[in-house]
């Protein structure tokens, strides 16, 4: 086991304390950086870097940072979301440890989804119905993991089947 603890801080953006999402950070007791070029390549992360070591991955909203000495977390609901992931990741890091001599790992960035793609499949009637003022805006966050297609209420049928195939090949949803 490569991860035992963590302890986890929780707290409210300070530039905006309004908003009603928490943040979380889990300082870990235990170094991980020997493990995430291959936690890259079994969860498929969003962005690697090299240098830090450290693995970015985007899921419905949220990004998910993975340093190692630290996770970070952002846009949760409440506390109780915030164990749920860090525990998911903690087993997903032990498990990926207990089996990286059968993993190859990946010091690369995944290939992204291109806005210009999903907005070809999106209705373009700028209807603000996603809550952004254009499809484009809509496209770039779909881009980056912080909206989904389910919160396009105009996106059906056919396009919107084509749509999930294509951005099921980014991985973009790493826990349901």
């Amino acid at each position: 086991m490569l991860l035992k603890s963590y302890t986890k801080e929780i707290f409210r953006a300070k530039c905006n304390p309004g908003f009603q999402s928490v943040h979380c950070i889990a300082h870990l007791d235990q170094d991980i950086s020997e493990i995430i070029p291959y936690l890259n390549t079994q969860l498929g992360g969003f962005e690697y870097f090299k240098d830090l070591p450290a693995v970015t991955f985007k899921n419905s909203g949220r990004l998910i940072a993975v340093h190692s000495d630290k996770i970070a977390i952002n846009a949760l609901k409440d506390e109780e979301e915030a164990e749920k992931i860090l525990e998911w990741l903690k087993q997903e890091i032990n498990e990926t440890w207990e089996n990286r001599a059968e993993i190859t790992p990946s010091y690369e960035s995944a290939p992204r989804p291109q806005i210009i793609e999903i907005l070809k499949l999106l209705p373009r009637t700028n209807c603000r119905e996603c809550g952004q003022p254009t499809c484009m805006v809509f496209s770039t966050l779909v881009a980056e993991g912080a909206k989904g297609i389910e919160d396009c209420p105009q996106l059906i049928g056919e396009n919107k089947i084509k749509l999930e195939k294509y951005l099921n090949k980014f991985n973009l949803e790493a826990w349901n």
